[in-house]
C-alpha cells in the first residue's frame, strides 16, 4: 500500500486510485472509494474536461482532475508514471478502448505489478454484444430485473438507473476493488477486477431467483409480493400526496388494518388474495380521506410499516434523515453523505474538504496544484 497522507480520513486512507474519466458506473465507483478516504485523482480527456465537473455529487472528494490527451504518446507516459504511484485504477470504457490507448491492464501491470486494475462494462467482455453501445435500461433488460418492475397496465418500468449503472455496476466494482486491495496485502500482487452491469444486476436479483425456486414469486410481472401488486406492499394516494405501505408480516398487516379502521374485517381481508382488487379499492378509498401529514401522524412509531413518499425537495428535512445526518447541503447542492458508517476510521465530512486537503492529496501523487483543475 502506498504511503498515506495526513489529510486523509476513513478506512481507505492511504490508498491511491487513478480514475480514467468516464460516465455512469465509473464515476460512482470512484466517488464511493473517495468517500471512504481513498485519494482519487481523475484523468480527463480534453474533449470531456468540461463535462467532468457537471455533476458536483459524483465528482466530489477527488484530489483533482488532470486533463491529458491520451492520444499523445507523451501524455500516455504521464499516465503510466501516475500508475506507478497508484494502488488502483478505475476505467469504464467499452472493451478494447484502453488497449487502443496503450493503457491496457498488461501495460499498467508491467509498470506497477501491485496495481488493482478495475474495469466496468455493460455487457461484459465477451459475447455478441460486448462491443455494442448500451445504457442501464438495456443491460437490466437482459437480466429479468426490468421485466419484473411495473404493472400489467404499465409494462416494464425502469427503476431509474440504480440497478445497472450504480448498484450492479459502480458499487460492485468498488466492492471488487476493495476485495482485491485486501488480497494484495498478503500476496503482493495486483490483478484485474472486471465488473459488468449484466453480472451485477443479475446478482442483485439473487433473492428473487430464490423466491421463484420455492414458489414465492409465481407471476412473470405483477402478482408477486414485492412488485406493488399486493394490497399490503404498494403505494396509496392520499389527499395531498402518497403513502408507502410495506406490511408484509401478518402482525404488521393487522396493525395496518386496525389503524385504517378495518379491524372488524381483518380476518376476511387477510384470507383474500393478496392482489384482490376489491381490497385494494377499499384501502385506496380510505387513504384518500386524509392528508399525508395526518396519515404520518397516525402511523409514525408503529410497526404497520407505513411511510410518506417524500419528494427530492423534502428528503433533507424529515426528522429521521435529519437525525441520522443522511444528507449534507453544500453550496446549494444536496449530497447523500458517505455510507456505510464506521466507529473508528470515520470518513472526513464532505464540508471539510479544502484547498489544503487537496494539496496534500496531490503531493501524494507527486503533483502540484498548478498541474490540475
Amino acid at each position: 500500500m502506498s504511503g498515506s497522507s495526513s489529510a486523509s480520513h476513513g478506512p481507505l486512507a492511504g490508498i491511491k486510485i487513478l480514475e480514467i474519466e468516464s460516465i455512469g458506473p465509473g464515476p460512482f465507483a470512484a466517488m464511493a472509494l473517495a468517500d471512504m478516504g481513498a485519494n482519487v485523482l481523475r484523468i480527463a480527456r480534453p474533449s470531456r474536461a468540461a463535462g467532468a465537473a457537471q455533476n458536483p455529487v459524483l465528482s466530489r472528494s477527488r484530489a483533482g482532475t488532470v486533463t491529458i490527451d491520451l492520444k499523445q504518446a507523451t501524455d500516455v507516459e504521464r499516465v503510466l508514471r501516475l500508475v506507478e504511484r497508484a494502488d488502483g485504477l478505475v476505467e469504464g470504457f467499452r472493451p478494447g478502448v484502453m488497449e487502443r490507448l496503450e493503457l491496457s491492464p498488461d501495460a499498467c501491470l508491467r509498470r506497477n505489478p501491485r496495481l488493482i486494475y478495475g474495469r466496468v462494462t455493460g455487457w461484459g467482455r465477451s459475447g455478441p454484444l460486448a462491443r455494442s453501445a448500451g445504457h442501464d435500461i438495456n443491460y437490466i433488460a437482459l437480466t429479468g430485473a426490468l421485466h419484473a418492475c411495473g404493472t400489467r397496465e404499465s409494462g416494464p418500468i425502469p427503476p431509474l438507473n440504480l440497478v445497472g449503472d450504480f448498484g450492479g455496476g459502480g458499487l460492485l466494482l468498488a466492492f471488487g476493488m476493495v476485495c482485491a486491495l485486501l488480497e494484495a496485502r498478503t500476496s503482493g500482487q495486483g490483478q484485474i477486477v472486471d465488473a459488468s452491469m449484466i453480472d451485477g444486476a443479475s446478482l442483485l436479483m439473487a433473492m428473487i431467483h430464490g423466491m421463484r425456486a420455492n414458489g414465492r414469486w409465481p407471476a412473470p410481472r405483477a402478482g408477486n409480493v414485492l412488485d406493488g401488486s399486493a394490497y399490503f406492499y404498494t403505494c396509496y394516494e392520499c389527499a395531498d400526496g402518497w403513502m408507502a405501505v410495506g406490511a408484509i408480516e401478518t402482525e404488521f398487516r393487522l396493525q395496518l388494518l386496525r389503524r385504517l379502521g378495518l379491524q372488524d374485517e381483518a380476518t376476511s381481508i387477510m384470507a383474500a388474495d393478496d392482489a384482490d382488487p376489491e381490497v385494494r379499492r377499499r384501502l385506496a378509498d380510505i387513504f384518500k380521506t386524509r392528508t399525508r401529514a395526518e396519515w404520518q401522524a397516525l402511523f409514525d412509531g408503529t410497526d404497520a410499516c407505513v411511510s410518506p413518499v417524500l419528494s427530492l425537495d423534502e428528503i433533507t428535512t424529515h426528522p429521521q434523515t435529519a437525525a441520522t445526518h443522511t444528507f449534507s447541503t453544500i453550496d446549494g447542492v444536496v449530497h447523500p453523505n458517505p455510507a456505510p458508517r464506521f466507529s473508528r476510521t470515520v470518513p472526513a465530512r464532505l464540508d471539510r474538504y479544502s484547498a489544503e486537503t487537496a494539496d496534500a492529496k496531490l503531493e501524494d501523487w507527486g503533483l502540484a496544484p498548478a498541474d490540475v483543475r
